[in-house]
């Protein structure tokens, strides 16, 4: 089969703009994991983010960039295909989209029909679901670090504790279920760790030293590169170097300036806190309807949260100093994206899985050649936008069944009209379920005054809440709306209208 016959099978074409230039452009797709658009570059003082500050004074901020699902792997799974949750039938950790939509086509793998080599370190899909088949070569990995390297300790206190609790599991039989593929334990500890190490004793600094390595590699082979860097900080543990704690006084941040939950808000609506009761120091926190953590417990989380953040942000700068070193960041197209926000307290919760503008909201940078630098943005675009838009800024012809837009338009021109709504949901189900023990799905559309979402039983589909905010005077959505019987009813038409009919107004 030729190589046209092969694009030609996967509906993949290449425009004359890009694919027959020589000098198609690169890419570097960085993913943050847990990454609140809480960063300097978007107007948090208190935050020490200088490289992706620059990062964003070179490109383009979009400042209402929203996911289409609050948790990892529908988030990420959504946003390689270009399809939306529902398409995808993914809306948990556990779901593979290979095995529910096995025709998709990824970013990567349509990059790849076009000429391109893509890699991939660190956590680009959900990391306990890789996806082979999007990668040109096996994902790298690094010797000696779990699977699932997020939780990872170096400190006395927590390394002596998990030995501890290796030899417990044997003597009980349940090792098993604590070694993941690679051979390797996988335990968690204290939610939070700041030992006196060098970066890369940690896997996110280690990761950059690989992928600082394999830049040049690429650069050498000469052929368009498309190269995934996934960062695992600032997800839980909250383990960072000390000299990134240093740069932060606990006492003088800031707390959550609304530690509690939304009026009028259903049950369902509010996480369980499920994810920070897996760490042994936090192990009988309450859920937001039963109690609060502490004063320091909560200065604790959140210092380590932005110790994190200044960690990762220190490691993309090195990432981007190598371009400059290289000579290739004039050719290369930097996209920087967090997969949903996370909630350092908000709402009375600690982790993401709402509907919430705290956790649906993400931080999106977008570098390109050709394209203005310090440019802001404050039109609202979706993480199932970015696929259509690395094409086209690739010339890569767009693959009909994208469920997204293009955002190459706001990046010559960020003030132009836009679409009027983006689109989020969440399934609280498994582990996450509400607490009266009933799975529900939430429907969200987010539009520039308000956000409305409507709640449905699972197995019925049977319609049980809903909820609406006026983000203009309640930013914070900490009063759900109670009457507006006419706003409703508009609001919820355009729900079931969908994405579609808000893209067509483009």
């Amino acid at each position: 089969m030729t190589r046209a016959d092969f694009l030609k099978t996967l509906g993949v074409a290449a425009l004359a703009s890009g694919a027959s230039s020589g000098k198609r452009p690169n890419v570097l797709f960085i993913a943050v994991d847990d990454l609140r658009p809480e960063l300097g570059i978007y107007g948090a003082g208190h935050v020490h983010s200088p490289r992706i500050d620059a990062l964003g004074r070179s490109g383009t901020v979009f400042t209402h960039a929203y996911c289409q699902q609050a948790v990892c792997n529908p988030s990420r799974a959504s946003l390689m295909t270009g399809l939306r949750p529902d398409t995808l039938r993914v809306w948990n950790l556990q779901t593979d989209f290979r095995k529910t939509k096995p025709e998709a086509v990824t970013v990567t793998q349509a990059f790849m029909a076009a000429g391109y080599h893509a890699v991939s370190i660190g956590k680009i899909f959900h990391n306990v679901l890789p996806d082979p088949a999007s990668w040109s070569e096996p994902e790298m990995h690094l010797e000696g670090y779990p699977f699932d390297p997020d939780a990872v300790y170096r400190s006395d206190d927590d390394t002596v504790w998990i030995e501890h609790r290796k030899e417990q599991l044997k003597a009980a039989g349940e090792e098993k279920r604590h070694i993941d593929p690679y051979g390797q334990w996988y335990l968690k500890s204290a939610a939070t760790e700041g030992p006196d190490v060098p970066d890369n004793a940690y896997y996110d600094g280690a990761q950059t030293d690989a992928a600082i390595r394999k830049l040049g590699e690429l650069k050498a082979r000469k052929q368009p590169f498309f190269f995934g860097v996934g960062y695992y900080r600032p997800h839980l543990p909250f383990n960072a170097p000390k000299k990134y704690w240093d740069l932060y006084d606990r006492a003088s941040l800031p707390l959550s300036p609304n530690p509690f939950l939304p009026k009028n808000a259903p049950p369902m609506a509010a996480n369980m806190n499920r994810e920070l009761r897996g760490y042994r120091d936090f192990a009988n926190v309450p859920t937001p309807h039963e109690g609060s953590v502490s004063e320091a417990e909560a200065r604790r989380l959140r210092h380590g949260y932005f110790a994190c953040v200044s960690y990762v942000d220190a490691q993309i700068g090195r990432l981007l100093d190598e371009l400059d070193r290289l000579g290739i960041a004039d050719n290369t197209i930097v996209v920087l994206w967090g997969d949903h926000g996370w909630k350092l307290g908000d709402h009375n919760g600690w982790g993401k899985m709402t509907n919430y503008e705290i956790d649906t909201r993400v931080p999106l940078i977008v570098r390109a050649p050709g394209m203005r630098g310090g440019q802001v943005c404050q039109r609202m675009v979706e993480l199932v936008d970015l696929y259509p838009t690395l094409c086209e800024l690739a010339g890569i012809a767009r693959r009909p069944e994208l469920e997204g837009t293009s955002v190459v338009p706001l990046l010559r021109e960020p003030k132009r009209p836009w679409k009027p709504a983006v689109f989020s949901q969440f399934l609280r189900d498994g582990i996450w379920v509400a607490p009266d023990g009933v799975v529900y799905m939430g429907y969200s559309i987010r539009t520039e005054q308000y956000r409305y979402v409507e709640w449905f039983r699972w197995q019925d589909k049977v319609q049980v809440a809903t909820e609406l905010y006026d983000l203009r005077r309640d930013p914070l959505e900490n009063v759900s709306l109670k009457d507006a019987h006419e706003l409703r009813k508009k609001l919820a038409l355009q729900l079931h209208a969908g994405w579609r009919a808000a893209s067509r107004t483009l």
